[in-house]
């Protein structure tokens, strides 16, 4: 199941009020909760990776080897930077969507520069097809960078946050 039919499957949940619905087609299982009031903030759209029971690999581990190398390569030129930013962790987007620091215009930031967190945080918010997914922090340690801009569209595995793990 690629991105495109599971951005058709969010879209055809929400027009059709259902409040939560479950999915699961070979190695992937999708589970899409809404609330069932309009105007209410919707919860969190889970898609889980399903180990493979036979001995053979995954295409995760192949496809993300090669990226490390990709990276390291690519900042090889600003050696300084690079040592500096290799002892961060960095907090990626999730999905694709636009990108917010705040629960609505009038609120507080989840989180700014400076600020200590820890796993289960709420760090920012990414809207998709109307739906306003929490991205949580998976990490403890401190905010150093916030990469994005509020209210601008993120891609999926794009930088968000710099983390401080120490």
């Amino acid at each position: 199941m690629d991105i495109k039919e599971i951005q058709e499957l969010i879209k055809f949940v929400a027009k059709s009020g259902a409040t939560e619905v479950n999915l699961e087609i070979d190695n992937v299982k999708i589970s899409i909760k809404s609330p069932a009031k309009k105007g209410a903030v919707p919860e969190t759209t889970i898609i889980q990776q399903i180990p493979v029971a036979q001995g053979a690999p995954t295409v995760m581990p192949v496809a993300a080897a090669p990226a490390p190398a990709v990276e390291a390569a690519a900042k090889a030129p600003a050696a300084d930077k690079s040592s500096e930013e290799d002892k961060y962790i960095t907090v990626k987007s999730p999905m694709i969507g636009t990108f917010y620091r705040k629960p609505s215009p009038d609120k507080e930031t989840f989180v700014n520069i400076g600020d200590t967190i820890k796993p289960g945080d709420v760090l920012c918010v990414v809207e998709a097809m109307k739906l306003f997914n929490e991205i949580e922090s998976e990490v403890s340690g401190k905010i150093v960078k916030v990469l994005v801009d509020d209210s601008t569209p993120v891609e999926y595995d794009q930088p968000l946050f710099l983390v401080d793990p120490s």
